[in-house]
């Protein structure tokens, strides 16, 4: 084994990210299973009533924005760390810039 690969093993760096991602994850499969559920019942309202609920319609948006920017952060496109170590998302996420963290809302 090369000396380069032995430092990025013993990285401490590496392995609390390593860490952050695994917490991450969890989140990210929490905020999909109430996604889903936002997305089952705003159907059933528009289907019965013709209208879908607002507040809904802002949750979805704050947890699509979230689970993208926790997406961002696992697949080492940005660097920024999500809710509840960053803030809570607000509105659509930013397009992202080379060289720059994506999904700081």
């Amino acid at each position: 084994m090369s000396s380069d690969v032995k430092e990025n093993i013993k990285s401490q760096s590496t392995w609390i990210r390593g860490l952050y991602m695994l917490l991450y994850i969890v989140f990210a499969t929490l905020a999909d299973i109430i996604l889903f559920a936002v997305i089952l019942f705003q159907f059933l309202l528009q289907l019965f009533t013709g209208e879908t609920n607002e507040r809904l319609r802002k949750l979805g948006q704050g947890l699509s924005t979230y689970i993208y920017q926790v997406l961002q952060f696992l697949s080492f496109n940005s660097d920024y760390h999500p809710y509840p170590f960053g803030a809570w998302p607000k509105g659509e996420p930013r397009p992202s810039r080379s060289g720059e963290d994506s999904g700081k809302t």
